[in-house]
């Protein structure tokens, strides 16, 4: 058994097909001055043709893909026009005289090192891109061939060292069981790609095989646990066997639960909204029940393409999902990049501690054009449905304030322009921040609703760098630091009577359901595969005493002991007839907790 990381979820078994690690390898090859115009038009020659089978690829797999998935292809074209790198390419063939394959070939180097060296995961996948769109450029200068892929006839795991996007493309998704690399990231387009075609897909294999893994192996790869298993023992086989049927009869079960009520046994009613990053996305959550739009994480529109999305295509996205809806809420967060996610035509600066820096809404308060752009798309969208916008990474009243002015000079440019908008839409904020925590009694005066980003906010209040993997292990929801602070927020938000919803990882997580009983919290964004999972749990509990839970869990001094104690009102929340009589004869649940509620305010 070999740990590496879970990229794309699921479970795949099957023999291996190892794509050999591939070089260019050709002599330095140098030209007569006399020749330089030639090589020039070899060049332009082998660029127009890269360009037209980029185009060609993404056209034939957008429907596999999806529009914003091949939007990847946009990025290869971006590449081959970007005068950065044509620029080093040229440079080398004028100044040293070097063969057209020979300079593409060098420049490749040059930028694939350059990115390898940088402390940034994001980047060093972004070398990726450099390579293939390099060597779809070097095939057509040299006449090569493509790379040996699979055959058709039968099943395959594909293993590589690493993957690009144009091989991708070029799989089929009936004969991919699953994809296994020895590099690679979570964050890559080849991952992007995995979880779009729903392939299991795990990543990060090179420094703990012992030996390579050779085509005809057989494999068992788990990409949710992130484990890859090379020829396993019968027993082990026998029990991946039993984990991929009971999760295809617990699918179909959960299925059935997709339309009804999000409710306790005794009444308690949840909104389990989803977080979503595209329309695709969001067509799962509506076959599965989601109650709406939790979370519409719109940075996505803008990564892997060369430009910003302009007004028109933003608000088409936002209309679509808005009508898809039909009246369920649909909250947009508005652009939140820089951290861990970049986009490459943002020119950000350097920065020792980016988790820390110039980053979402601090970036659009300084580019207002952006974010009026974006804001224009989503006042715009208003009209087709339940629409609330949501500010990310708020630490000040300062903040809030500017960002609605920004917004309010919107609402009057598009007033003045005739176009027609919703003007009370909810505003709200992420709380996501300490700071955003501590004065959450001064921001619930000025919004409609919080959000709390529990992701953000463990890894700022515990100082910890979930992606480390050294620290790792400290990354912990259920600290009693966290939770003190979800309960200062919620406090803070129903003495303004706003509603309060958490959109972190911990919102999927069944083991919480008895946290938000004892916060009253009952809405809830989290992930589309987690959404029938809870609903599962939920209607087959009970609601307890809300109070006596809270004073059990402010007492105590650890995670272990907080779990503990909510695994206790689990099993206690196990319905059996005589607990339901008990509870119908009594009249419902005697809770504390505002009934939760999907209007627009």
């Amino acid at each position: 058994m070999v740990r590496g990381i879970g990229a794309s979820s699921g479970i795949a078994m099957g023999k291996a097909f190892v794509i050999p690690t591939w070089e260019w390898d050709f002599p330095d090859k140098l030209i007569d001055v006399t020749d330089l115009a030639y090589e020039f038009e070899r060049l332009y020659d082998g660029i127009r043709s890269s360009k037209d089978e980029i185009r060609q690829i993404k056209e034939e797999f957008v429907n596999v893909l999806g529009e914003e998935q091949t939007q990847i292809f946009d990025a290869h074209l971006a590449i081959l026009e970007d005068p950065v790198f044509m620029n080093e390419v040229q440079g080398i063939m004028q100044r040293q005289y070097k063969a057209a394959e020979v300079a593409v070939k060098e420049t490749i180097e040059k930028f694939v090192n350059m990115f390898d060296l940088l402390d940034d995961g994001y980047m060093k996948e972004r070398a990726l891109d450099i390579k293939d769109v390099g060597n779809r450029l070097l095939k057509h200068l040299l006449g090569a061939l493509e790379e040996t892929l699979p055959p058709k006839d039968e099943p395959y795991v594909l293993v590589a060292k690493e993957l690009i996007p144009s091989q991708m493309v070029h799989l089929d998704v009936n004969q991919t069981l699953g994809l296994v690399t020895m590099m690679g990231g979570k964050t890559s387009h080849v991952a992007i790609m995995a979880r779009a075609m729903g392939v299991p897909y795990v990543v990060g294999l090179e420094e703990h095989l012992a030996t390579p893994i050779q085509t005809g192996d057989f494999l068992i790869i788990d990409g949710d646990e992130g484990i890859v298993y090379i020829n396993p023992s019968e027993t082990v086989v026998k029990h991946y066997l039993k984990l991929k049927e009971s999760w295809r009869q617990e699918q179909d079960q959960l299925m059935q639960l997709a339309d009804l009520p999000s409710q306790t046994m005794d009444g308690l009613s949840y909104n389990l909204a989803a977080n979503i990053s595209s329309i695709k996305e969001l067509e799962q959550a509506i076959v599965k029940g989601a109650s709406g739009v939790g979370l519409f994480r719109t940075e996505f529109l803008y990564m892997n393409r060369a430009t910003f999305p302009g007004e028109e295509e933003q608000y088409e996205v936002y209309k679509e999902a808005a009508e898809k809806l039909a009246g369920k809420p649909l909250v947009i967060r508005t652009l939140d990049v820089g951290g861990d996610k970049h986009l490459d035509y943002l020119e950000l600066p350097e920065e020792e501690n980016p988790s820390l820096g110039y980053r979402a809404i601090r970036i659009m308060l300084d580019r207002t054009d952006l974010f009026k752009t974006q804001l224009r798309a989503i006042v715009r969208s208003s009209s087709y449905g339940c629409i609330k916008i949501m500010y990310p990474m708020i630490s000040s009243l300062e903040e809030l304030r500017r960002a609605n002015e920004v917004l309010q000079e919107v609402k009057e440019e598009l007033r003045q322009e005739g176009a027609s908008f919703k003007d009370d839409i909810p505003v709200g904020i992420m709380i996501e921040l300490p700071a955003a925590v501590m004065i959450s009694d001064l921001l619930a005066q000025e919004v409609d609703f919080f959000s709390i980003g529990t992701n953000d906010l463990v890894q700022y209040v515990l100082a910890v760098d979930r992606m480390n993997e050294h620290v790792a292990h400290l990354y912990d929801p259920y600290h009693p630091s966290i939770l003190r602070m979800l309960k200062m927020t919620v406090d803070n938000a129903r003495k303004q009577g706003i509603q309060v919803s958490v959109c972190g990882e911990i919102a999927g997580d069944v083991r919480a359901l008895p946290l938000w009983i004892a916060l009253g919290i009952t809405d809830l964004s989290m992930s589309v595969a987690s959404i029938l999972r809870v609903k599962s749990r939920l209607i087959q509990s009970l609601s307890t005493d809300a109070s006596n839970m809270w004073k059990q869990l402010s007492a105590c001094t650890s995670s272990v002991r907080v779990l503990e104690v909510l695994e206790h009102y689990a099993q206690n929340e196990a319905v059996s007839p005589e607990r339901l009589r008990d509870v119908n004869e009594s009249g419902g649940a005697n809770l504390d907790v505002p009934r939760s509620t999907s209007s627009c305010m």
